[in-house]
């Protein structure tokens, strides 16, 4: 048991690290191929951080854990709009434009709404195919919305302070003096180390859900749902500490958008017609409670506060009680 604890905490200490080289690599390489820079802010933003929960629900998913899977993107759904963002408020107000509450949140809540249905129901190929489908769509969506009324400047910029700021890694300040070969390289053994963390953690946490006795969804929501959530922690705070609130409040609900459409993808495609992946009636509803929660403290006047802070981490206090009862 000790073993497997130390294993499951070496995968989410690989995952995080290997998660920002992943991030990091794939925005300077698109940046010297010279993609457009609409591309990489909504990219590296929304999917860079979103990359733990896919990868280690695949993983969970293909191994038949599909407990495992669908815990860890609800968790990390819950956890982000509870906890993370109630440390960022704590950490000083959290202001957000007027046009994020009108658009992107919107749509990343109905994404949650939609997969939590969806889990509930059952995630096989068929609803994998689905949740696919709404995830390009929103992607094109967010894309046409990020440049509009930005010049490439302004984006290209946006992506790169974040980038820069939020990395958990040493990152060069100047990328162009590095060797053409060096952000390929970053990016594939970011990738690798991904992976290779997300086999780790999800070996090892099931590992323990059976040795224990706990339901794998339990161990998905708390412990996998954590751990592949750091790269959201670590953005969140960083950019909270730069004054930039819009990244906050666009990075979390971004993430969850991905983790309900991708991620769920993922999850029904690896899981198979034979094992669908199943939300409880008590999860999907806690996931979109909790989302239309902070939706509505956003938009009372635009900023959340810290008395506003402290009634999320109640909400996620309150969620493990519920889980437990289910």
């Amino acid at each position: 048991m000790v073993v497997q604890v130390l294993l499951a905490v070496a995968g989410l200490i690989v995952l995080t690290f290997a998660a920002d080289h992943l991030v990091l690599g794939s925005s300077r390489l698109a940046q010297r191929m010279r993609i457009s820079p609409v591309v990489v802010g909504v990219v590296v933003i929304g999917l860079g951080t979103s990359a733990p929960e896919f990868l280690v629900s695949g993983v969970a998913a293909a191994r038949g854990d599909t407990g495992l899977a669908v815990g860890n993107i609800a968790g990390s759904n819950i956890l982000n709009l509870t906890l993370v963002l109630g440390i960022a408020a704590l950490a000083g107000p959290v202001a957000v434009a007027s046009q994020v509450i009108r658009r992107e949140v919107p749509l990343a809540v109905g994404a949650v709404i939609l997969f939590s249905f969806l889990a509930w129901a059952g995630l096989s190929p068929v609803t994998g195919v689905v949740l696919a489908v709404a995830g390009v769509c929103a992607l094109l969506v967010l894309l046409r919305w990020a440049g509009q009324g930005r010049s490439n400047e302004e984006v290209a910029s946006e992506a790169a302070e974040f980038t820069q700021a939020t990395a958990t890694v040493d990152v060069p300040v100047q990328p162009s003096r590095l060797p053409a070969w060096f952000e390929p390289v970053r990016a594939l053994l970011g990738l690798a180390g991904v992976l290779a963390g997300a086999q780790l953690l999800v070996s090892n946490a099931s590992a323990i859900a059976t040795d224990l006795g706990v339901p794998q969804v339990i161990i998905g929501f708390t412990l996998v749902a954590l751990g592949t959530s750091l790269p959201e922690l670590v953005t969140t705070v960083q950019a909270q500490r730069r004054g930039e609130s819009d990244l906050v409040v666009g990075n979390l609900f971004g993430s969850n958008l991905f983790n309900s459409l991708i991620g769920g993808a993922v999850i029904g495609l690896a899981s198979g017609s034979a094992a669908p992946g199943r939300a409880a009636v008590a999860l999907s509803v806690t996931m979109i409670l909790t989302a239309g929660l902070a939706w509505m403290l956003l938009r009372r006047g635009l900023v959340l506060t810290r008395i506003e802070a402290l009634v999320l981490l109640a909400a996620y206090a309150l969620t493990m009680p519920l889980l437990l009862s289910t």
